[in-house]
């Protein structure tokens, strides 16, 4: 499709999807955040809904300064898969069993390791950095520094929310049947705690005081503010991807545990809660995408779908009215607490029939019903992205 342009903002607010049917709090955010005079643009996903802050499935180039809220708390979250080269026909008739073994050999949920997992006892894992990365946390903010035992202890959990692993078969075209696995993760709790602590002195600042909404405030650039958030944003993105690459790996290890025979293909990784430095139009801008994934030409890249509706694998065209992005998922279309009470664990029974999983109230807020249609999300978005393969789950793990 081609976008829409949202009116009455000062800097151009590009939407991929019908603009009427955007909900009216989100609306309100990107009229907000069009607004701010540091703003370049802001492209607008056909996921987007309202979010803490910011609109999640914004994207926003701004010169000269970021806005925390604008990146969202779980910095770095994301997506990884990788194709097998097992098919739907080396898999037994009951998942159950891998399912469990996903659990056992991955915390979720609240739940974190008894000690820090070893890198160098990690099948397949990358090596490099480890001892350097976790001697930049004394560096981080000072509110966080005793939180670097919890930190080293979570690193490689899944968490909970809409955070996932899944076994995924590939449906249509040459390789139908081919397994995949992917999982859906970020920064755990020491990304929340980082983004919280610098949005907190990003509303203290006098550059903020009159701004539309004080969630908004920005750092500026050549301030220590400014420098102290992007040297703990690096890092917790860093966080994020090796928090990734460790599941990742040890998933790899459950499946080739169970089907010796099994090869994998190069691993895909996207972050979708993120900060990157790009030039467009020959201005450099900082652009922070929330609930949206980089989709540069050529550029591999994940959108899920919901826990019953499988997900896609995309490359890139590089369209820069788009900031050279996409959407990172369906999007909500109602709020968790609206779910649990109009969904029941009979709906969620049905609607992830085929898919083994869990199915009690705990993740009622996270049946498909709650989130858009997948497939719709896609066809507003062929301008920015071409579909590699489509993906179904037959294994949902969450927290």
């Amino acid at each position: 499709m081609t976008y829409a342009v949202l009116p009455h903002t000062r800097a151009p607010v590009r939407v991929w999807t019908d603009p009427h049917t955007i909900e009216p709090q989100a609306a309100r955010q990107l009229r907000n955040i069009g607004t701010l005079p540091w703003v370049q643009g802001v492209a607008v996903m056909p996921d987007v809904h309202f979010g803490k802050g910011a609109t999640v499935g914004s994207v926003i180039a701004m010169r000269q300064a970021v806005s925390p809220a604008a990146v969202g708390v779980d910095i770095g979250c994301g997506m990884s898969a990788v194709r097998t080269s097992l098919t739907a026909a080396d898999l037994p008739d009951d998942l159950a069993g891998l399912r469990r073994a996903i659990e056992d050999a991955i915390p979720v949920g609240f739940a974190q390791r008894d000690k820090a997992v070893n890198p160098r006892r990690v099948r397949g894992l990358e090596q490099a950095g480890w001892d350097a990365f976790w001697q930049r946390f004394t560096g981080l903010h000072e509110g966080v520094t005793r939180l670097e035992r919890r930190a080293m202890n979570q690193m490689g959990t899944l968490g909970g929310g809409n955070h996932f692993i899944e076994v995924c078969l590939e449906q249509g075209g040459v390789d139908a049947g081919r397994v995949w696995l992917m999982l859906h993760s970020g920064s755990r709790n020491i990304g929340k705690e980082l983004a919280e602590r610098h949005m907190a002195v990003a509303r203290r600042l006098p550059h903020n005081a009159a701004l539309p909404d004080r969630d908004l405030a920005v750092f500026l650039a050549g301030t220590a503010e400014m420098d102290a958030y992007r040297r703990d944003l690096w890092w917790a993105q860093e966080y994020a991807r090796r928090n990734r690459a460790v599941m990742l790996a040890l998933l790899c290890t459950v499946v080739r545990d169970r089907f010796p025979q099994v090869r994998y293909d190069e691993p895909i990784s996207c972050h979708h809660n993120y900060v990157a430095e790009e030039t467009y139009d020959g201005v450099e801008v900082l652009v922070t995408r929330k609930g949206a994934i980089r989709a540069g030409a050529g550029e591999l890249g994940i959108i899920p779908g919901s826990m019953g509706t499988g997900s896609y694998i995309v490359r890139g065209r590089g369209n820069e009215s788009a900031y050279c992005s996409a959407s990172h998922g369906a999007g909500r279309r109602m709020s968790r607490g609206q779910a649990k009470r109009s969904f029941t664990t009979d709906d969620l029974a049905a609607q992830t029939t085929g898919v083994e999983c869990r199915k009690d109230a705990g993740v009622v807020d996270e049946i498909p019903g709650a989130y858009k249609d997948i497939n719709a999300v896609m066809a507003q978005q062929t301008d920015l992205v071409e579909v590699v393969a489509h993906l179904k789950q037959v294994v949902c793990v969450k927290g």
